[in-house]
């Protein structure tokens, strides 16, 4: 979020207090195999520590300070927090498997969907958790993304906004996907998303909810 340190609790719980509609939020494997959630693959930028999530512990990732003293969240402690619906990115192929496992023991198939730059991420999740809704994440793309998107079997796309045309998004209506728009953080951006009939956006800055849904 724009307004509080990102990937945090405090961070969810504003954007639910806020009103909006869903939390979008990103993970990681600890190198102990939590499920950790931050956007970056290293804790450089978003806390005071240095180097890969990857290589800590989640022991020694709840010792940094993820912004004014906030820790570096589990994702089990968001489902907890906040009671709106989640949408979960996996940054990290490997975190695919972990995610599923807590999906089945938790029976979030309807509240949590899965979102991914990698195919092969959300085909797995697609494949151990019965029902699940996912979504194929594009920065970098063309027309060919619809097609990518029907091969990993996903019911959505989420596109940088900057890209966005409308010949993607007939395409993707024809396949029956939905279609979200990411970062949508001013005016000129939300006109574009009502111009192409999208299903929804992502933006960081809630204040934007008072003229369109999103999520955060």
């Amino acid at each position: 979020m724009g307004v509080e340190p990102e990937n945090t609790l405090r961070s969810f719980v504003a954007a639910e207090q806020a009103g909006l509609d869903v939390v979008e939020l990103d993970l990681h494997l600890s190198k102990d195999g939590a499920l950790v959630v931050m956007h970056d693959a290293d804790v450089d930028r978003t806390t005071d520590g240095t180097g890969p999530i990857a290589g800590k512990t989640l022991a020694e990732l709840r010792a940094l300070d993820a912004g004014q003293g906030e820790r570096v969240p589990v994702f089990e402690e968001v489902l907890e927090a906040v009671s709106v619906p989640i949408q979960a990115e996996i940054k990290d192929v490997a975190a695919a498997r972990t995610l599923a496992e807590v999906m089945r023991r938790r029976d979030l198939a309807g509240r949590v969907e899965v979102i991914s730059f990698h195919p092969e991420a959300i085909m797995e999740v697609a494949r151990l958790v019965p029902g699940v809704r996912t979504a194929l994440v594009a920065q970098y793309y063309g027309p060919e993304v619809v097609e990518r998107a029907v091969e990993a079997g996903a019911g959505a796309l989420c596109l940088d906004v900057n890209r966005i045309t409308l010949e993607i998004v007939g395409l993707a209506r024809e396949a029956g996907l939905r279609v979200f728009a990411w970062v949508v953080n001013t005016q000129d951006h939300l006109r574009l998303v009502r111009a192409l009939g999208l299903d929804g956006a992502t933006t960081d800055r809630p204040e934007i909810k008072r003229t369109g849904r999103f999520t955060a």
